[in-house]
């Protein structure tokens, strides 16, 4: 896993500590199935194993329902997919672990955590 200090920051929690949204977890396989390449699946396979893939669940859809407004509304849109993310974030009140700071840093009451920078 690059880069190293992400590794070393998964390794600071046991099994069953860190979940992944189910909309990130499906674009990770996205972009393995655009690779085409059976060596990305077998490492996302392997990074997915330990950690609950959380379900985007009735909660999580009204929170993406009310941040896509305000965050329209205050002209200060985001994609709709990270929409979802920080809205899965803000309903199983988790901080999200992202590089991406600049865009979700938009996103009101979101906590934030940059492993890449730390």
């Amino acid at each position: 896993m690059r880069p190293p200090q992400v590794l070393a920051r998964f390794r600071e929690y046991r099994l069953g500590e860190i979940g992944i949204c189910s909309v990130v977890a499906a674009e990770l396989a996205y972009g393995v199935a655009k690779s085409r390449s059976a060596r990305n699946r077998s490492a996302l396979e392997m990074f997915l194993a330990p950690l609950e893939v959380l379900p985007f669940d009735q909660a999580a859809v009204w929170a993406y329902g009310d941040l896509r407004a305000s965050l329209e509304r205050e002209g200060q849109p985001i994609g709709a997919l990270d929409t979802m993310i920080a809205a899965h974030a803000l309903s199983v009140d988790a901080p999200l672990v992202t590089h991406n700071t600049r865009e979700f840093a938009r996103v009101p009451g979101l906590r934030l955590e940059n492993w890449v920078t730390v």
